[in-house]
């Protein structure tokens, strides 16, 4: 198969940047999209020329550092996959093929095509830590936990932290992803003990990290590759605002003192 490719160049944060036109020839229908533009690379480092820098880890869907927006798409035309995931079959042969970094104020470019997603580290630093008892491991049925709200947990902790949500968003909003950190959390009886503290701590740290509003366009949903539901956001809400009222009932308690 052949493909031209319109790729992102920026050299740093500071550089302008721009789209820089490249061929490539015989590659296999079965080649992932990462192979493709591994071979684009040997292409370039065997003419004396800067390689495209890229993201990437585990290639397997479930590190999320692959994170490229594909011919206006995060991660690419297939709903439910990673760029990692993503073959060349997708495409059609002679396809023009549109790469760029994810598109957020908060994820500032490093390089070509790779983002600084720090931000979605500081927001869970800001949820803190789970308080559990320290010794042996307790046995998996000492606490019950039930069944749908252990299915829902699960759903939610399927987050990768890929950021798809926040380039597919017109708001570029993160709402998407705390909502299923602090959902799979909130679900489960060891969560409940720091959740109110948790909750508005990682709404208050997404908020002063430039992150957009939630306008409830569900294009984080079309576009997440675990297809992490924005019923997590309904939940997120419901908590937050729980959260709200005891913090505020609290200091109405402490002025009558």
């Amino acid at each position: 198969m052949n493909f031209t490719l319109k790729i992102w160049r920026q050299k740093n944060a500071a550089d302008k940047g721009g789209l820089v036109t490249y061929t490539v020839g015989d590659i296999s229908a079965d080649s992932s999209f990462f192979e493709m533009l591994d071979q684009l690379n040997q292409l370039l480092i065997g003419k004396g020329e800067d390689p495209v820098s890229f993201d990437h880890d585990c290639r397997e869907g479930i590190c999320g550092t692959c994170s490229l927006y594909i011919n206006g798409r995060p991660h690419g035309p297939l709903k439910g996959t990673t760029t990692c995931q993503l073959h060349m079959r997708s495409f059609r042969n002679g396809e023009t093929i549109f790469v760029e970094p994810w598109r957020c104020g908060a994820f500032p470019v490093i390089k070509d095509l790779i983002v600084d997603r720090s931000a979605f580290d500081k927001i869970i630093q800001a949820g803190g830590y789970v308080s559990i008892n320290s010794g042996g491991i307790p046995d998996a049925n000492t606490i019950a936990v039930p069944k749908p709200n252990a299915d829902a947990a699960f759903d939610a902790a399927a987050c990768i932290g890929c950021g798809a949500c926040v380039a597919s968003c017109p708001n570029a909003s993160a709402t998407l992803f705390v909502a299923a950190k602090v959902s799979h959390l909130a679900l489960l009886p060891q969560g409940r003990v720091e959740g109110e503290r948790r909750v508005r701590k990682m709404v208050e740290t997404m908020d002063h990290l430039g992150f957009g509003n939630c306008s409830n366009t569900y294009a984080c949903e079309a576009e997440c590759p675990k297809e992490i539901t924005v019923a997590n956001i309904a939940r997120m809400n419901r908590e937050f605002l729980a959260a709200k009222l005891f913090a505020d009932k609290e200091k109405q308690v402490s002025f009558s003192l």
